[in-house]
């Protein structure tokens, strides 16, 4: 990552969740809408978490036509996708119902004992999505985490190596469970629109902590913060 330029990300504020999960949802349908009438399908990366479960719900009663958008996940626990803690299972059970039942959607998790030994699996399914991705929506941990791209894992070189092409890579969590997939830096800059989703003060000081200077290994997201290939919007709320 060249020096510490920043891609200056365009902060939006807003005075609850409600607000924030209105607009943010409007923002999405707007480029969707926009990749539907430029190509084939629409794609659509998601995270997980509590933090988009509002949203979520929101966009699964839009009036769009689903059936040519494709749904996927910037990172995935490596457990059982039938597992409340997978993040296939907080999309199906939020966001792919009502209207939204229709999207086609393509999980990480498969077969291989491992992250690293389903890693290219779990591109080769992805890949095929329209791309660049329309819109990837990204959340950020207290340790300034990002997708699944954790500091002190032992993949982080590689994932953040914006050289490599876009793909899938094993991480280590700090905790349970600890085994985790995620698209690498590479992959999630393949978009058109990125947003960062933050709710809480304690969220916002681990963000204004991530704009100082540092190394980027120490706080990962900083890699979207300091690049200037993809227009990257923050989002945030009490």
């Amino acid at each position: 990552m060249p020096g510490t330029a920043r891609s200056d990300p365009h902060v939006r504020r807003f005075p609850d969740t409600t607000a924030l999960t209105e607009a943010l949802a409007a923002d999405i349908v707007a480029a969707l809408e926009q990749g539907l009438r430029e190509r084939q399908g629409a794609s659509l990366v998601v995270a997980g978490g509590r933090s988009p479960v509002a949203l979520f719900e929101k966009l699964s009663g839009v009036e769009l036509d689903w059936r040519r958008v494709w749904v996927t996940l910037t990172d995935e626990r490596w457990i059982d996708a039938t597992s409340s803690n997978s993040n296939e299972h907080l999309v199906r059970e939020h966001l792919l119902r009502h209207a939204a039942a229709s999207a086609n959607f393509v999980g990480m998790k498969n077969l291989a004992a491992e992250p690293a030994g389903g890693a290219a699996t779990s591109w080769t399914a992805i890949a095929p999505l329209p791309r660049p991705f329309d819109y990837v929506l990204l959340g950020m941990g207290d340790d300034g985490h990002t997708a699944s791209l954790f500091p002190d894992s032992p993949a982080l070189g590689i994932a953040l190596d914006a050289q490599q092409p876009p793909g899938c890579v094993g991480m280590r969590a700090p905790e349970a469970p600890r085994e985790r997939m995620s698209l690498n830096l590479s992959a999630l800059l393949d978009a058109r629109h990125i947003a960062l989703l933050i709710v809480g003060s304690g969220k916002w000081a681990t963000y204004e902590r991530a704009l100082m200077d540092g190394p980027v290994e120490q706080m990962p997201v900083r890699a979207l913060l300091r690049q200037q290939r993809v227009p990257l919007a923050v989002y945030w709320s009490p």
